[in-house]
């Protein structure tokens, strides 16, 4: 594959990043350039109700992580090291770094890991109900997740997003969207992607995420569903401008049941930052 950008219309566009091309979009021009990383099971689709907003005073990226929506379907590796590798390829392609990114559950951890393994390309994180710092008590349940990842890996991620995701707030079509979408996945990205995110020693785990995250030298915003995950990440938050918040009783995806708020909330956060430094 060649290692180059190739745009259609200046809008829609596709990277050759080492073994996968990646499908993803970029609008608008004003710093700092904001990266939308979506979710296990999702595509870019997932930040409709941020990109028109956030273009307007931002260049805005959103992506299609590696066998996920229009990006390639490689037989191996899509564990969150390896998906932050891709981004910081996209990233150095585009020379747009750095650049605040925004990630949402799976997206939490990559973007984080893009952070800790690529400070340079990185000048904030926004986390939204990441899929890290999972109570190490979680492990026997998890496991039984792996084992039906894989038996019938479909089912299974459907019955756990399913079955956590959601509040009775929620709107009835987002599951329905979500669900579908779930059923359009590879079989082996979804398994293989699960394993790699939930396996005994991964980032989700408290154990190894709380030092892990510690190790991000850029400001974060980590919004979650609940106030004792917020609670948690916020003793691991080091730099200035950092915060974690919790909104309780929304479901998972707060940036879809939420979309003013949660645009409200970082467009002053970003405005917060300020310039990033060039030396």
């Amino acid at each position: 594959m060649a290692a180059s950008a190739m745009r259609i219309g200046g809008v829609v566009a596709f990277a050759d990043v080492g073994d996968v091309r990646l499908f993803f979009t970029d609008e608008g021009t004003e710093d700092p350039p904001i990266l939308f990383v979506h979710g296990y099971s999702c595509d870019s689709h997932d930040w409709m109700w941020q990109l028109p907003h956030f273009t307007e005073s931002h260049r805005v990226i959103a992506v299609d992580l590696r066998g996920h929506g229009r990006s390639g379907v490689p037989d191996k590796d899509f564990d969150a090291r390896t998906l932050a590798d891709d981004l910081a390829g996209l990233i150095g392609q585009l020379g747009c770094g750095p650049v605040v990114a925004v990630g949402h559950s799976l997206g939490g951890v990559v973007v984080s890991a893009l952070a800790v393994e690529h400070p340079s390309l990185v000048q904030a994180v926004v986390s939204v109900d990441p899929g890290y710092l999972i109570p190490d008590e979680f492990q026997p349940m998890i496991e039984a997740l792996l084992e039906g990842l894989e038996d019938d890996p479909v089912s299974t991620v459907q019955g756990l997003l399913g079955t956590s995701s959601y509040t009775p707030a929620s709107p009835t079509y987002l599951k329905s969207w979500h669900m579908r979408r779930i059923a359009g996945v590879p079989p082996h990205v979804l398994r293989d992607t699960g394993v790699a995110l939930f396996e005994t020693g991964s980032l989700a785990y408290r154990e190894v995420s709380e030092e892990y995250l510690q190790r991000r030298e850029c400001p974060v915003l980590a919004i979650y569903a609940a106030p004792d995950r917020a609670a948690l990440e916020a003793t691991l938050l080091t730099q200035p401008h950092s915060e974690a918040i919790a909104w309780d009783g929304s479901g998972h995806w707060l940036h879809q049941e939420r979309p003013d708020d949660f645009n409200r909330l970082v467009d002053s956060w970003i405005a917060s930052l300020g310039t990033p430094s060039t030396t």
